[in-house]
């Protein structure tokens, strides 16, 4: 007997893998290859998971009623559209699964997060990457790839891994040239790091348009990864589509009120983006005077590029085991098309400080 056999297209997927958790021999681990918050969860959130504790057997809230309730109150927007999730990755997956099939295709950008492509295989349709411009998506160029089989157009912005980021105007031309059928979701994971008057994360657009979603994330800036936790605002009828798709219970209950919690301590979010701002600033300052090429960044990481260094200097892959030796994981950048770049999470003051000192061994060695 040769077993059942997988749908058409699954054993093509690279399994996705996410940042080194681990280092051996490292008498401290700096921990900057998943871009998790640097301050770690809000205060009030870990009190409200803590008091689920002797509530494990109880199922969770299968409406997430309390947690859509609170995202509504802080971004004003309407709770019965949202959707929550075991990530916002959960989400992509359940959108990709809704809309997308064999014979349809899914575009995105060259170096978009790498959920969408996997997320495309997984049920048969084609995932289509459009070429960026200085690490920016090129609305043009993304215009230029959608057909009648086009599906769903997955948009980071800001970006994961570069960055960069679309101003609204320019994600509102990228809509106004997609049909009717064409799925826009913006994933804004890392919109809570951005500050600028050019940029939203686009509820504006999905409460104008049927056909355009905007997923958002715990996992950064309010770091709570390890809960698993996303949600997604959606024109009614996606949200009814995803509703019905879903998992009856797909967010744990300790999730549920540790989220509500730290969406609605506005202070502790506050200080981690300024945190953030400071200390991103100052890490891309310093690496630039040691030589490096770090590219411009609105989220909270860098790219570091270890191009045009000197002979034996500019091998990305040896520099990560170099930092690995000393503790620091960071994320290589090979899957993404990137190989000369390694991704740098910015973290607490002292984590940066030594970044930047074993940077500069690195030259020196």
């Amino acid at each position: 007997m040769s077993g059942p056999v997988p749908n058409p297209g699954i054993l093509d997927i690279a399994p996705y893998v996410g940042g080194e958790h681990s280092a051996a021999g490292a008498a401290r681990l700096y921990r900057l290859a998943s871009n998790e918050g640097a301050l770690g969860p809000s205060p009030k959130a870990v009190a409200a998971y803590q008091t689920l504790a002797q509530e494990m057997h109880r199922y969770p809230d299968g409406g997430a009623h309390v947690l859509r309730e609170s995202i509504g109150r802080r971004f004003g927007l309407d709770p019965a559209r949202i959707v929550c999730g075991a990530g916002s990755d959960e989400l992509l997956q359940l959108l990709t699964k809704s809309y997308a099939g064999p014979g349809t295709e899914v575009l995105y950008s060259r170096h978009g997060f790498l959920i969408y492509p996997i997320a495309a295989t997984g049920v048969g349709a084609t995932p289509v990457a459009a070429p960026e411009k200085n690490l920016r998506a090129d609305v043009d160029a993304l215009l230029e790839r959608v057909n009648e089989k086009t599906r769903i157009v997955f948009l980071a912005n800001p970006n994961n891994p570069t960055g960069t980021y679309l101003t609204t105007a320019e994600i509102e031309r990228l809509h106004a040239g997609l049909p009717d059928h064409v799925l826009l979701v913006i994933d804004a994971a890392y919109a809570e790091f951005i500050d600028l008057p050019d940029y939203t994360a686009g509820a504006e657009l999905v409460d104008r348009f049927p056909n355009v979603v905007m997923t958002r994330t715990f996992s950064k800036i309010y770091a709570l990864g390890g809960l698993r936790l996303g949600w997604a605002y959606c024109p009614p009828a996606v949200a009814d589509v995803l509703n019905r798709l879903r998992g009856p219970f797909n967010v744990g209950a300790p999730a549920l009120a540790a989220g509500a919690a730290a969406v609605e301590d506005v202070e502790f979010e506050t200080r981690s983006r300024e945190h953030n701002t400071i200390w991103r600033e100052w890490f891309t300052a310093r690496a630039r005077e040691l030589g490096y090429r770090v590219h411009p960044s609105v989220a909270n990481f860098v790219l570091v590029d270890f191009e045009g260094l000197p002979a034996g200097k500019a091998d990305a892959e040896a520099a990560r085991q170099f930092l690995k030796s000393r503790g620091i994981l960071v994320r290589q950048m090979g899957g993404y098309g990137l190989p000369t770049n390694l991704r740098v999470t910015i973290g607490k003051q002292d984590e940066m400080e030594f970044v930047v000192e074993a940077l500069r061994d690195w030259l020196r060695g």
